[in-house]
């Protein structure tokens, strides 16, 4: 279970960093605007949503575990 506590912050930091970073390129995208943004703009978005549900959980999980 020690390891299990070592390991389960940086699992939400990992998903809290994938939610930055998907967030600063949908955004730097949106204002570029073009191509990328057409193609890209949305999937971006529900990959964020995404990331966010999942940092969510880790932390609610992290909350009642321990």
């Amino acid at each position: 279970m020690e390891a299990f506590e070592a390991v389960f912050p940086t699992l939400i930091v990992i998903a809290l960093l994938a939610v930055l970073i998907v967030l600063a390129i949908g955004i730097i995208g949106m204002f570029r605007g073009g191509e990328f943004n057409r193609l890209y703009g949305n999937k971006l978005m529900r990959l964020r949503v995404a990331f966010q549900a999942l940092a969510i959980l880790l932390i609610v999980l992290f909350v009642v575990l321990f």
